[in-house]
């Protein structure tokens, strides 16, 4: 058991004595859905059985102790619960550290320190949510050991406040609230605009989700997220003189293209046509999972991705390299980079008796175009935060 090893790592740093706790938090992979959560729109992500790894105490001061088995090199990182504010130096402790923050601006102070050691199985910088998955299990620990009166959905807004606010990356809700609200063996589907949420299972006959990582690092602090959603806010700034709209997910493509013209910068129009058709494409999707078609889930998937890369401009040569060589894989449903871009990752519907001949094939390819491999994870939908001892 992973949680055992985190368990005696935190003894042999900091004992064994008093009140210690082990918790769980997952990861998230989005099956369809890109950069329409900041725009008003639907997403559909899902937990994975992979995420973060958290044993926690708390301590009788004001002191804390963070130590995470994924920066070994870092050492034991010392601060206070006293003046807590986002380094400009940051490391991955102002992930839990904003999260405490947080409670505190909405009214709920963290009185006394913590000793936490964290260890996560979802690659870092991947485009996974590893930094959600830590703020959505700082929340869970935070509520559990000081008794904070919060619901899951709670900590999802909690966690992208902090991240906006504390880390200076300006995400929507979506990452946080797949991870807090997970399901074993479903996704959800999120009306991002009204929080309106439903569970739909992913019923996959003879097909498994494939993760591949191109291994390419990267912020999205520094990364063009926060110039892509400043495009989208401008667009929807001018359609929405013409067009009495809240955001750009209440439009339909015909809407859009009857009103485009109004958007003057053909860029920022660009980019408003991805958000307006992506958020459609979501929405078909769904249905046509609901209706088991799995074919029409996977050629929107496809779709999506072509957007990505040609009207939102978030792809790049590692993760176009990894969609188009599972596009010449007999069996792949359909595959999609997910997550904010820019590197990151890739996911794929790829049927069972292909599995080994796409990670094969794929990871060849990429890394004699690349110049370094990619990693391939088979994954499993898996529930939201968790105490675990």
């Amino acid at each position: 058991m992973i949680w055992e090893e985190v368990l005696a790592k935190f003894k042999e740093l900091f004992g064994d004595e008093g009140d210690i706790r082990v918790y769980f938090a997952p990861g998230r992979v989005n099956m369809i859905g890109e950069h329409t959560d900041y725009n008003g729109g639907h997403v559909f992500p899902c937990a994975l059985t992979i995420g973060t790894y958290g044993v926690a105490r708390k301590r009788a001061d004001k002191k804390l102790r963070f130590y995470s088995l994924n920066f070994e090199q870092l050492g034991v990182l010392e601060s206070s619960i006293e003046g807590l504010k986002p380094e400009k130096e940051a490391d991955w402790t102002n992930y839990p550290k904003g999260i405490i923050w947080a409670f505190g601006e909405k009214g709920m102070q963290v009185d006394c320190g913590m000793d936490l050691v964290l260890f996560g199985n979802i690659p870092n910088g991947s485009g996974l949510s590893s930094s959600a998955s830590v703020e959505v299990l700082t929340g869970y620990i935070l509520k559990d050991m000081f008794g904070f009166d919060v619901t899951n959905q709670d900590l999802a807004l909690i966690g992208q406040f902090s991240e906006n606010k504390f880390n200076g990356v300006n995400c929507g809700i979506m990452d946080q609230f797949a991870i807090a609200m997970g399901k074993a063996g479903h996704a959800i589907f999120l009306d991002t605009a009204t929080l309106q949420y439903e569970y739909a299972p992913i019923k996959l006959e003879n097909a498994k989700i494939v993760i591949s990582c191109s291994n390419k690092k990267r912020g999205l602090g520094d990364s063009k997220y926060n110039e892509r959603r400043a495009e989208c806010e401008s667009a929807l700034a001018q359609i929405g003189e013409v067009i009495g709209i809240n955001s750009l997910g209440d439009l339909t493509e015909e809407q859009f293209e009857q009103y485009k013209s109004s958007i003057k910068d053909d860029v920022c129009q660009k980019r408003a046509k991805h958000a307006v058709y992506e958020n459609q494409r979501t929405i078909k999707a769904v249905a046509a999972l609901q209706n088991n078609d799995l074919e029409t889930f996977g050629k929107l998937m496809n779709e999506s991705h072509v957007s990505l890369r040609d009207d939102y401009e978030v792809t790049g040569v590692e993760l176009d390299t990894l969609v188009e060589e599972a596009w010449k894989v007999d069996g792949v449903i359909g595959s999609r980079m997910t997550g904010a871009g820019f590197g990151g990752c890739t996911v794929s519907i790829v049927k069972d008796d292909a599995v080994d001949r796409f990670i094969e094939q794929v990871g060849a390819a990429y890394e004699k175009k690349i110049g370094y491999a990619a990693d391939f994870y088979v994954v499993e939908i898996g529930d939201g935060p968790s105490r675990l001892a």
